[in-house]
């Protein structure tokens, strides 16, 4: 696990400035403090932050091949880099070194923009190819590990492992995108390819990029997808064997270190999965870390410890206060542009917590996505079963009329919420699914954005995004859509964002088998009634592990890893909620409706509604975006 950075140049071959490139890469040292390495010559700069997981002694970056013909700088773990290093050498190639960078080299050399298809983990890697004067870029398939990009005005174009490094190039423009903001404010992220930036970007997962001197920068290139190939149709023990087969396989891959190496335990199902494989498959005791909470509702810690118990774990767990918001400057700080998930928090004080014993741990993320364990899946699928039994055109003015005239009810559990729902029956499938997981309605960021911002957006709304990719989702079935949307969206975006920034903070690996490209892709495949039935998702994952987990870790209700904020922002927040969002800060950017902030702030403190996602989104924007003067 690393940090890359370089400078390609499209038009000439001019010599990139070492201090420069020198303060591109420090920009990221916490990704990998072990080492440094820099490559310089005419055209081109590469430069690698290591952090030190399988050869220790060597595998030092940027590499380059025997012949110096080809360089590579690469961040993540190829799995089977042993297998496909057996391939390499019965095709003639010799190794220098033990590691998985020097399969990459190789790779290339025999394959070209193919090797990719060989590769089984999470990268993103640059290789260089000195002959061809070719610059080839490519991200994991499912966006594990973060790659962004711009081409600047004079033909340089940057790369880097976080927006930061970008950043420090001088010549990059940091115009807003207004879409951006919109996306923003309705997701709590900014999804791929787009970022707070005009004209920088992200790879998309699942891409590659060919550059090459002399021509413009073309689009990146799609080289997987989820496929949704059918599964082929078994007795139900039979799936679970195989699915408890596979998974284990899974876990087995990312078992491979020559460090510390352990595993978060939040007491969930898809954590306690991943533990229980792991504990199964080698003979030491699993270290495991869990963080608990001073308050009950995010405190899931006992649940954490019947895992521990039932494998006898190395277990270490730390109670934090909930009152852990002293962090929003240095989230900032971590994440480049604006990110409003408010469970960062914990996420960064686990990583924290497990970098203490271990410089690598594997994680349940993509559980809830791969197996549809969220309960808005429940929620969009019974509102689903009542769309289908109307056309549009009835539905439409009959449950917006009833949208409109209901109360708002947020104190009130969600079964009581009708106005949400008759909402969402109005709707399509795709703009109903967007309406429940929106941050700020569209209504609400109507109100929110100035005239000279709505004016700027050009009738781009957020709901583009969903609509994207529910066209090219590779299944008709709704439950799959929805799926298929928060894989590209959600699960990159927020999750998988929110892990490498918390862990790479801290210098520590985190490797996430349940997000293995054959895994899922076997899954995918799985008629939605094993996922979601009735009410109970991720059935056939539960239903699998009975003999491997507790009872009460796999079917109890599922808790959020969250953060009292509404309590913060009415208690040790309030005065910062004043400063940062109606005295001044953003209120001065000409981006939002001063008075409507202002209504978002009274009516919060006031205890007339509970405004909190909104208000953490607009903190965490003017936190991030402060010094790059936005407005206008």
């Amino acid at each position: 696990m690393c940090g890359i950075t370089g400078i390609f140049d499209l038009k000439a071959d001019r010599t990139p400035d070492r201090a420069l490139v020198g303060r591109m890469n420090e920009s990221q040292f916490h990704r990998g403090p072990d080492e440094e390495g820099l490559f310089i010559a005419p055209g081109v700069a590469l430069a690698h932050r290591r952090l030190s997981i399988i050869d220790l002694s060597s595998g030092q970056q940027p590499m380059h091949s025997a012949d110096d013909r080809v360089s590579v700088v690469y961040n993540g773990e190829i799995y089977n880099f042993r297998e496909l290093a057996g391939q390499l050498r019965e095709k003639g190639y010799r190794f220098r070194t033990h590691c998985d960078t020097e399969v990459i080299l190789h790779a290339w050399q025999e394959w070209g923009e193919d090797c990719v298809h060989h590769f089984r983990g999470m990268f993103a890697f640059a290789v260089y190819d000195h002959g061809r004067q070719q610059l080839f870029l490519a991200r994991d398939r499912l966006g594990i590990k973060p790659l962004f990009y711009a081409e600047l005005p004079d033909g340089q174009f940057v790369f880097g492992s976080e927006l930061k490094a970008l950043k420090a190039h001088p010549g990059l423009g940091r115009a807003l995108n207004p879409q951006a903001v919109e996306d923003y404010f309705a997701f709590g992220y900014i999804p791929e390819p787009k970022t707070i930036y005009r004209d920088v970007y992200k790879l998309p997962p699942g891409h590659r990029l060919v550059l090459q001197r002399g021509r413009p920068a073309p689009p990146p290139d799609q080289y997987w997808d989820v496929p949704a190939a059918p599964t082929a149709t078994v007795s139900e023990s039979a799936m679970q064997e195989e699915l408890v087969h596979r998974l284990r396989e899974a876990v087995e891959l990312r078992l491979v270190s020559e460090v510390p190496l352990g595993a978060f335990l939040s007491g969930g199902v898809d954590s306690s999965a991943v533990v229980a494989m792991m504990a199964q498959l080698q003979e030491d005791p699993v270290n495991t870390c869990a963080i608990g909470f001073n308050v009950n509702q995010f405190n899931e810690t006992e649940f954490a410890r019947m895992v521990a118990e039932r494998y006898k774990t190395n277990h270490f767990e730390q109670v934090v206060d909930s009152d852990d918001f002293d962090l929003i400057d240095t989230l900032a700080g971590l994440y480049d542009e604006p990110y409003a998930d408010s469970s960062a928090i914990p996420t960064y004080r686990v990583c924290q917590l497990a970098r203490q014993r271990v410089k690598v741990a594997l994680s349940g993320d993509g559980g809830d996505e791969v197996f549809a364990g969220y309960r808005r899946y429940q929620w969009h699928m019974n509102e689903e079963a009542l769309r289908s039994r109307l056309p549009l055109g009835v539905r439409r003015p009959v449950f917006g009329t009833l949208g409109r005239l209901y109360p708002k009810a947020d104190w009130a559990p969600k079964i009581f919420r009708a106005k949400s729902t008759f909402q969402s029956l109005a709707m399509s499938s795709v703009e109903a699914y967007m309406h429940s997981v929106s941050l700020a309605k569209e209504d609400q960021r109507n109100a929110l954005f100035s005239d000279a911002l709505k004016t700027e957006l050009q009738g781009y709304r957020a709901i583009e995004t969903f609509n994207h990719h529910a066209r090219n989702s590779p299944t008709d079935d709704p439950l799959g859509i929805i799926q298929y949307i928060d894989m590209k969206t959600y699960l990159v975006g927020d999750i998988l964002t929110k892990v490498d920034r918390a862990s790479m903070a801290h210098s520590l690996e985190v490797r996430v088998p349940l997000l293995d490209h054959k895994l899922l892709g076997w899954v995918s495949g799985i008629p939605s009634r094993f996922k979601l039935r009735g009410q109970e998702g991720k059935y056939l994952l539960k239903k699998s592990l009975e003999p491997h987990l507790p009872g009460d870790v796999l079917y109890r209700k599922k808790m959020g890893f969250g953060v009292p904020l509404a309590a913060w922002f009415r208690g040790p927040l309030r005065e910062r909620l004043r400063t940062s969002i109606t005295e001044g800060g953003l209120a001065d950017t000409g981006l939002f409706n001063r008075e409507y902030l202002h209504t978002l702030v009274d009516q919060h403190l006031s205890g007339r509604r509970d405004h909190s996602a909104v208000l953490w989104s607009l903190l965490m924007f003017d936190a991030t975006t402060r010094n790059d003067n936005f407005g206008i």
